[in-house]
């Protein structure tokens, strides 16, 4: 599976973005996805998922409220919507793809990964 994810910029605190992550390559439907992301000097960790169905999601409890994933297997394309963004959201989104996930993220855990994109917000 190749994946592209775009939409990253800046913008200020409170604001929104919506980042999406194009896939290609072998049957969408199929992975579960996630978004991940690793500010600097950080490791990079688990945000949000969702099962290849979409009947589950996982957010982590820094983006609860805040941030919603969704996908459109017609489009093979996962996103990822973030409101009342705040400083320490800034990082580098990854989308990654699971083909066999059970619930549980982690970096170690994604088959496949997309180059990241950036995501700053200034206070």
């Amino acid at each position: 599976v190749q994946l592209q994810a775009s939409g990253g910029g800046l913008v200020q605190a409170g604001g929104s973005l919506r980042l999406s992550c194009a896939a290609s390559g072998r049957t969408f439907s199929e992975y579960a996805m996630g978004w991940f992301r690793q500010a600097p000097g950080k490791e990079r960790e688990f945000v949000v998922g969702i099962s290849t169905s979409r009947i589950r999601t996982y957010y982590a409890d820094s983006v609860k409220d805040r941030f919603t994933i969704s996908r459109d297997n017609a489009k093979n394309t996962v996103y990822l919507q973030m409101n009342d963004l705040k400083p320490e959201d800034t990082a580098v989104y990854y989308c990654a793809a699971d083909g066999f996930n059970v619930g549980v993220w982690s970096v170690e855990g994604m088959d496949y990964w997309g180059k990241g994109t950036q995501v700053t917000v200034s206070s």
